[in-house]
C-alpha cells in the first residue's frame, strides 16, 4: 500500500477532535487497527498567561509541516495523516496542534505521532509570544532543551 497523502492545516479557528478524528474514521473505514491522536492546548503557565500568541509565515509553515508529514508516512505504515497548527491568539484551554495518525497496528501510529509532535515543538516555523495576565507583553518562546532532546532520536 502506498503512504497517504498527509492532510495539513494552519488555522487561526479552534478546532474539533472529535470532528477530525471522525473525519478520519469515515475514509478508512474498516481498514485500520488504530488511530492516534495527540492534541496540544495552551497552558496557563500557573496562571501568569492570559494568551499566547503565535506567528507564521503563510505558506512557508504549511509547506513545511507538509513535508514533515510526508517523511513520517512514509517512514511508518500508514493509512492516514492529519496535522492541524493554529495561529494568532490562543488562551489558556484552548487547542494549539491536534496530530492524527492512523494505521493498521498502534506502534506505527504512536511513533509517527511523536515523530510529528518533536518536530513540531522544535523546528516548525512558528514564533510563540506571550501576553501575560498583568497586561504585559512576554518574551518570545524558545523551544526547550528536554524537547530538542526528544527530537534528537528521530535523526
Amino acid at each position: 500500500m502506498s503512504a497517504p497523502v498527509p492532510s495539513v492545516g494552519i488555522q487561526a479557528e479552534p478546532f474539533d477532535t472529535a470532528t477530525e478524528i471522525a473525519r478520519v474514521s469515515a475514509v478508512l473505514g474498516g481498514r485500520v487497527g488504530a488511530i492516534m491522536t495527540f492534541s496540544g492546548l495552551c497552558r496557563d503557565e500557573d496562571g501568569r498567561l492570559a494568551a499566547l500568541e503565535l506567528e507564521h509565515y503563510p505558506g512557508m509553515a504549511e509547506a513545511e509541516i507538509l513535508r514533515v508529514a510526508e517523511e513520517a508516512a512514509a517512514r511508518w505504515p500508514l493509512q492516514a495523516l492529519r496535522v492541524i497548527h493554529r495561529h494568532g491568539r490562543v488562551h489558556p484551554g484552548d487547542g494549539i496542534v491536534l496530530v492524527i495518525t492512523a494505521s493498521s497496528h498502534r506502534v506505527a501510529a504512536f511513533e509517527a505521532a511523536s515523530f510529528l509532535m518533536d518536530y513540531l515543538k522544535t523546528r516548525a516555523p512558528f514564533w510563540k509570544r506571550e501576553h501575560l495576565v498583568d497586561g504585559t507583553v512576554g518574551t518570545w518562546v524558545e523551544a526547550m532543551a528536554q524537547d530538542d532532546a526528544a527530537a534528537d532520536r528521530w535523526r
